[in-house]
């Protein structure tokens, strides 16, 4: 199982982290360890070696089929569900790692931060490019998209992924954070939402 994510894929979080609106002239891919699954409402523990843990809210979408080098046409056959994810993120690593040009892996892919939400069928919803999500912390909303905003689009990001790596029934891919981010604290209790769906629930340790 692999867990891709994807960086700077709406223009007002781009324009929050660097201070200006900008598409990037191709999706910025990462990827996180299978060990930083954390599901099925399982606490997210801070890890203690960093100042500050964000909470990143973005749709994950579940692939369903094998597949290399698929068109963006066909993209939607391989994936056949969604639910909300968060991609919690050592910002002080990250921005270390930005300034210095070195890789994201332990900023991005430590232990327990790619949180996954419960799965709901692609088919519940009319379109999954048109789909309001928002994150809620302590009972207030903190963060809201829509995948509308995308700058690049799922089938886009599922053609261009394939290009380099084949994707496997399992894979998990997560679409990018709309503005809003923030830190997270101890005790914080975290509730995700797809439209009218709570999908997620989770407090931090």
């Amino acid at each position: 199982m692999k867990i891709f994510a994807v960086g700077m894929n709406y223009a007002q979080h781009n324009k929050e982290l660097d201070g200006t609106l900008y598409k990037p002239e191709a999706p910025v891919i990462f990827t996180k360890a299978d060990s930083a699954l954390l599901k099925d409402g399982k606490p997210f523990f801070i890890p203690d070696w960093s100042q500050r843990v964000d909470y990143e809210t973005e749709l994950v979408v579940r692939i369903c089929r094998l597949g290399k080098g698929i068109p963006a046409r066909f993209a939607h056959r391989y994936y056949d569900a969604v639910t909300v994810g968060i991609d919690f993120t050592a910002r002080d690593w990250q921005e270390q790692a930005r300034q210095k040009g070195l890789p994201w892996e332990i900023c991005k892919g430590f232990d327990g931060s790619a949180v996954i939400g419960q799965w709901v069928e692609k088919e519940k919803f009319r379109d999954v490019q048109a789909l309001q999500f928002h994150l809620d912390i302590n009972g207030t909303t903190v963060q809201q998209g829509c995948t509308s905003d995308m700058l690049y689009k799922i089938d886009e990001l599922i053609a261009y992924i394939s290009t380099y790596f084949t994707l496997k029934t399992g894979d998990l891919l997560y679409t990018g954070t709309p503005v809003g981010v923030g830190p997270v604290h101890i005790d914080d209790h975290l509730e995700g939402w797809i439209e009218d769906r709570k999908v997620l629930d989770f407090n931090c340790k």
